[in-house]
């Protein structure tokens, strides 16, 4: 949160000092509770001064693993997987969108976002040059669980899946399912 945070503000802000007091009112935190969270990932803080926000976004980030780059393969490449591979807050995070792969003819050989697009059959290859071992799934349900077993074939063993239907995957394979609609209906509904 305070990551987020912090990599929202206006460059302006993340070149100078930041409090923890100001931290705190903009997310509605206790200023004490902040105190304490900042002081547990950075030595950069100076009583009555505060952060230098840059160095403190950079401590944030080296403890929460964000510093190592991490390369992505996105499958399907419809209108939320086109998103995917033009999104370029995913580096903030550590993460590098490196293909893209889809079956359509018009859209293999293209690029997506400065990224490849290849055919599905060469998923395993590329993973392999590229060592991607994380993939997201942003294909039709009735073809999700396919992606996933040719993912995990593929060395792929972090899958993000956009699918609204559960995947079968093998022991090593973590996957976290995202299902848009029922977020929305857990937001409007409180979360009942």
């Amino acid at each position: 949160m305070y990551f987020s945070y912090l990599t929202s503000l206006p460059e302006s802000r993340r070149s100078g000092y930041i409090s923890a007091t100001a931290i705190a009112g903009a997310l509605g935190l206790n200023d004490v509770q902040v105190r304490k969270d900042l002081a547990s990932v950075s030595s950069a803080g100076k009583p009555r001064v505060g952060y230098p926000a840059a160095e403190l976004i950079r401590d944030i980030g080296r403890t929460l693993g964000f510093e190592n780059h991490d390369c992505v393969a996105v499958v399907g490449m419809g209108n939320f997987g086109r998103a995917m591979m033009n999104h370029t807050c995913f580096a903030e995070y550590g993460f590098t969108i490196a293909a893209g792969f889809d079956i359509a003819p018009d859209i293999i050989g293209t690029e997506i976002g400065g990224k490849p697009v290849y055919h599905i059959s060469e998923l395993s290859s590329v993973c392999s040059a590229e060592d991607i071992h994380i993939g997201i799934i942003t294909v039709p349900e009735n073809a999700a669980q396919e992606v996933c077993s040719l993912m995990a074939d593929a060395g792929i063993r972090y899958i993000l899946n956009f699918a609204p239907v559960h995947l079968n995957v093998p022991s090593g394979v973590t996957v976290q399912n995202f299902n848009i609609s029922l977020t929305l209906a857990m937001l409007t509904r409180g979360g009942n």
